[in-house]
């Protein structure tokens, strides 16, 4: 969605875990420290609200429902999302470098949103190179 003031809504995945060396207090003072930062920025218009997501899921394709697996890659997890309001994406990727939970080990992927229909004959994620 683009806003009256040209800001634009972006897509936050959470991702990654924790470093296995870093504490429990290590890894407490950071997510303390990230949902302060969240709320900050959501009080200020920067970003918009999300969820964590659960460890249960499920993948659902041609070839039928797997239930718990297999799923992509522990390095390709994804523990929740949010939206980042920006002007652009070099933007909405700088707000992020900010967040406490980086040195920790998590890291963000950070999409615009496409809010035009698909259709077969436009390029999009979904079409092979």
């Amino acid at each position: 969605m683009t806003d009256t003031d040209g800001s634009q809504d972006f897509l936050v995945l959470s991702r990654g875990q924790w470093r296995r060396e870093a504490s429990p207090d290590e890894i407490q003072a950071a997510i303390d420290a990230f949902y302060t930062w969240i709320e900050d920025h959501i009080a200020a218009g920067r970003m918009k609200t999300g969820e964590r997501l659960a460890r249960a899921g499920a993948t659902v394709s041609a070839k039928g429902v797997t239930v718990d697996g297999p799923f992509g890659e522990t390095k390709e997890l994804v523990g929740g999302y949010w939206f980042a309001v920006a002007p652009s994406l070099e933007d909405a990727a700088a707000l992020l470098a900010t967040s406490p939970t980086l040195a920790c080990g998590l890291f963000y992927e950070v999409r615009p949103l496409e809010l035009e229909r698909a259709t077969a004959r436009t390029r999009s994620n979904e079409t092979p190179d």
